[in-house]
This record gives structure tokens, sequence and C-alpha cells, in this order.
């Protein structure tokens, strides 16, 4: 019976959240395609190109898109079960909530381990091609496209208008070329009747074929001054003449393997954990260093204007206190002269001071800011196969609770759940980043913020709880109504 029970389960829950992942998927590969379409449109990308980048981006999805399809499915799969009365029926044949869910839990589990992996090996490697393509792509300039009426200025050096183009012959009309190679203005030009334009077999270059023209260009007579300078001209006529144009920039040049190896994102955690102990070993002793330059200096001042203090060396504790003395009845004890100089230099150097702490401050705060981008990225790597359970645990017993299955419900409180989970995660990455809060603190805030809810949900839907009707709260309203005019009644205010 429980098999049965489990197996049931089971084919109700991995049909929705298949469908759900794949359309979480692609509403994600849209979102991406919206925001660099300005960076692909025009490049000429072949279809192989394009579907490498969507593939590698789609990759880099998976664990976002993941915890909301579970989170969605759940809510489908046991409101479908509510709303035909299937869980009414197991749980009057004696199965609690918690034994239904029992085979999804272990199914999460298993899931969430293997985004673990996914996350940990496959997720860095997709984001270095992805990033690695989208750099090259961005690099790549748009295909030449002559727009009739309009200069064009997209190849190097030569600025090219066309009063009139064929759509269908592809024939030019009306050409005008500024040719700026010598750097000197629009010392040479060519114009001509008609043409048309090619590509070289390898695209290293552009063949425009002209007809019926004249080429102008202005050459300087160096051995003259600037203001008298005479400027000779020269003007050839041409009934046919071909034109080769290098092309640098406009073919797709890809980068090597490992171009960003170096960031955050593109790392799996034990590469994270070896930057992390780096960089924190050689912020700390660039603190070191600071501070004992700083003490070098401010003991030198000090010596300088006879004064005795004694500043302890760094080590890895707490510096210990410097010793007090009367600032005020030292100044006292010097004569007005030497009291306004002592002013001088002390104000002086509190300017210097403040000024070497400024920009060892700045420092730091950069070196810290990268240090927590790596311990940001490694926590991450958990949180994101968490988040599948803590989903799970949110879904499975609010759709129980609602009854209502399809994508209506479900895909509203799926994508509200979801937002709170995003701007929470968010906020707390740029706080950790900001050195604000710590960063276990940061990125775990969203899960243990939400995880209580699915606690709690649970245990409502496993009490049947009735949180989400609208009689009860209804109900509750009127009591408190009636409740509140006996009040009035024996205050002797008017009941209404």
């Amino acid at each position: 019976m429980l098999k049965k029970v489990d197996s049931f389960v089971l084919k109700s829950f991995i049909g929705p959240l298949i469908l759900t992942f794949f359309i979480v998927l692609i509403i994600l590969l849209l979102q991406f395609l919206w925001l660099y379409v300005d960076d692909l449109a025009g490049k000429g990308l072949g279809a192989t190109v394009l579907v490498e980048l969507l593939y590698h981006f789609s990759l880099t999805f998976v664990p976002m898109a993941l915890p909301l399809a579970i989170l969605l499915a759940s809510l489908m799969t046991f409101g479908n079960m509510g709303e035909f009365s299937e869980l009414a029926a197991l749980k009057a044949s004696g199965i609690s909530l918690q034994r239904i869910m029992a085979p999804l839990i272990v199914f999460m589990a298993i899931l969430s381990i293997v985004s673990f992996f996914f996350s940990n090996n496959v997720l860095p490697y997709s984001t270095a091609k992805a990033k690695t393509l989208l750099y090259d792509i961005k690099r790549k300039k748009p295909d030449i496209n002559l727009q009739a009426g309009t200069f064009y200025s997209g190849v190097p050096n030569f600025s090219i208008k066309v009063t009139s183009k064929d759509p269908v012959t592809n024939s030019l009309y009306k050409i005008i070329i500024y040719d700026h190679r010598e750097q000197r203005g629009n010392v040479s030009v060519t114009l001509a009747d008609s043409g048309f334009m090619s590509t070289t077999s390898d695209g290293s270059g552009l063949v425009m074929t002209l007809f019926s023209g004249y080429s102008f260009n202005e050459m300087a007579d160096r051995n003259t001054d600037s203001e008298s300078q005479a400027h000779a001209s020269r003007k050839d006529y041409f009934r046919e003449q071909t034109i080769v144009i290098p092309l640098s920039g406009f073919d797709l040049e890809r980068s090597r393997d490992g171009v960003f190896k170096s960031n955050a994102s593109m790392l799996t955690m034990n590469e994270l954990s070896h930057y992390i102990d780096s960089i924190g070993t050689a912020y700390n002793n660039k603190v070191k260093e600071h501070y004992n330059e700083y003490r070098s200096q401010k003991i030198y001042r000090l010596n300088s204007m006879d004064y005795l203090m004694k500043i302890p060396e760094y080590d890895s504790g707490t510096p210990a206190e410097t010793d007090v003395f009367d600032v005020y009845g030292l100044l006292d004890s010097l004569p007005p002269v030497e009291r306004k100089n002592a002013i001088t230099r002390a104000i002086d150097y509190i300017k210097d001071s403040n000024t070497y702490l400024s920009q060892t401050g700045e420092s730091h705060y950069w070196d810290i800011k990268i240090l927590k981008q790596y311990e940001i990225q490694w926590n991450k790597k958990l949180t994101m196969s968490f988040a599948c359970l803590v989903f799970f645990f949110i879904g499975a017993p609010l759709g129980a609770i609602i009854r209502k299955g399809g994508l209506g419900m479900p895909s509203i409180i799926s994508v509200l759940f979801f937002v709170v989970y995003y701007v929470i995660s968010l906020s707390g990455e740029k706080l950790s980043e900001e050195n604000i809060i710590g960063t276990f603190t940061g990125v775990w805030a969203a899960s243990y913020i939400l995880l209580p809810i699915g606690v709690f949900l649970t245990y409502k839907a496993a009490t049947d709880s009735s949180i989400m009707n609208a009689d009860t709260y209804l109900a509750a309203f009127k009591k408190m109504k009636q409740l509140a005019g006996m009040l009035y009644r024996k205050t002797g205010f008017p009941g209404n």
C-alpha cells in the first residue's frame, strides 16, 4: 500500500517538476536575450555560435531555475491532490501528511546533493565559457550595413555614403567614400555613379567595385610653411575601379580559455578556499606593514618634538595602549613662541596622519571587498542546493493548504516567495560585500528566514489548519466586532 502511495506521489511530482523547470529556464533565457539584444543584434553571428551561447548560459541558470521549479511543482502537486480530495482520502486511510511527503523529502535530498555537485563542478565551467563567449561577441563589430542617405563610419578610417540602394541586386548608386587613413581630414575622396560591395572569402577585407567616377586627393607640400602652403591636388577619372578595404574586428575572435579564471563565479570550492586563504594572508600582512609604517613615522615625529612615548610593536593580538601623559601641562610649560610652533607642527602631523590613514583605509576597503566576493561565492555553492529543500518545505504544505492546482494560483505564490528569497539574498550579499555583516549571516539570510516559514506551514498543513481560508478570518473579525461592541456598551459608549 505505502509503496503504491510513494510511487503515486513521485509520479505526480516529477512531471510538473520537469515541465516547470524548462518553463522557468526558458523565461530566464528570454530575459538574458532581452538584456543583451543590443550586443547580439547585427553581429552576423552564425547559428552555431548562438546555440553555443544559449547552451552555456542555460547551464548557468540551472541553480536559479531549479529551486523555483521545485516550489512551483510542489504547489501544483499537493494543490491538485487537495483539490481532487486525494489528500483527504490518504489521510482518511491513516497516512499522515509527513508520510505522504516522505518519498519527496528523500528525492529532494538527492536532488540537493546533485545540485551541489552541479554548482561546484559544472557551473564554474559553463559560466567561464558563457562569459568568455559573450565577451568575444561584444568585441565583434556589427556587420557592414550601409543605409541609403547616411554616412557609415563603421569601417575604420573610412566614411561611406550611398544615395540609393537596390535591395534585390544590392547595387549601390551615387557613392561617396572618404579616406581618413592619413589622418589629415577630408583630403581624399572617391565618387562613383554606381557599384556594389562584397567581402573577401576569408572575411578580412571589404571589396568595393565602382563604376564611372573619379578620385580626388589633396597633396600637402611639406617644404612650405603652413600659412603660405599651396595645396596641390590630383584628380583621377575611372570607368571601373576596385577598392579593397582591410577589415579588423568584424570576425568573431575567440579568446583562449582561462581569460577570467580568477573570477570568483568561475571557481570550485577548493579553488575558492585557496584564494580566500591567499587573499586573507596578504591582507593581514598588508595591515601589519601599514601599522608598522605608521608607527615608525609617528615615533620619528614625536622624537623630533622631544616628546617621549612608547608605541608597541604590531603582533597578532590587540595593540597595547600608549602611555598617558599630561598634554596640557606640557604645552603650558613651553614659552609662547615654542607653544605656537608646537601647535602648528601638531596640526601638520594630524593632517599627514589623516591622509595616510585615508589612503590605507581605501586600500583595505577594496582588499576586504575582493575577499568577501570569494567568501560569498563559496557559501552560495551551499545555499543554492539548500534552497531546493527550503522551497519544497514551503511549496508542499502550502499546496496542501490552499488546495488549488494548475498554473494559476501556484504561479503567483511561487513568484512571490521567489522574489522575497531573491531580494533577501541579494541584500544579504551586498551587506556582506560591504563588510557590514558577516558573510555567513548575509548569504544564508534568506534560508534561515524562509525555512522556519516552511516548518510552520508544514505543521499547519499536518494539523489541517485553515490559515488560507477567508471564512476563518471573517469569523474572527466578526467575533472581534462583537467583543468590541460589548466593551463599548459596558463602558457607556455606543455599541456600533
